[in-house]
């Protein structure tokens, strides 16, 4: 899995395409039922479709996307599940 960023032209300053930043192991799970359920109370409950977990990484932050074999996700929260910054669950929602 890879995560993306957005490239910046160095000419205008702009946004270019996205480029990849970094690529790591990850675990990936497409949300149904009650975990689907859980992920309304992110408040965007209609677009977060998958759950990615993934050693903790300071520099993730949620402008960034999701590059998993042919599939895109954009990521909607950032999430430390036990607050010890050992691992990240990332909310994404797949762009299609």
């Amino acid at each position: 899995m890879t995560f993306q960023k957005r490239g910046i032209d160095p000419t205008t300053g702009g946004l270019t395409g996205w480029v990849d930043y970094v690529t790591v192991w990850a675990k990936v799970e497409d949300l149904s039922g009650r975990d689907y359920f859980q992920a309304q109370m992110l408040g965007e409950a209609s677009l977060v479709t998958s759950r990615i977990t993934v050693r903790w990484r300071p520099e993730i932050d949620p402008h960034m996307r999701v590059k998993f074999g042919g599939r895109f996700f954009d990521i909607k929260a950032i999430l430390d599940p036990d607050g010890r910054r050992r691992s990240m669950q990332i909310m994404c929602a797949e762009v299609r």
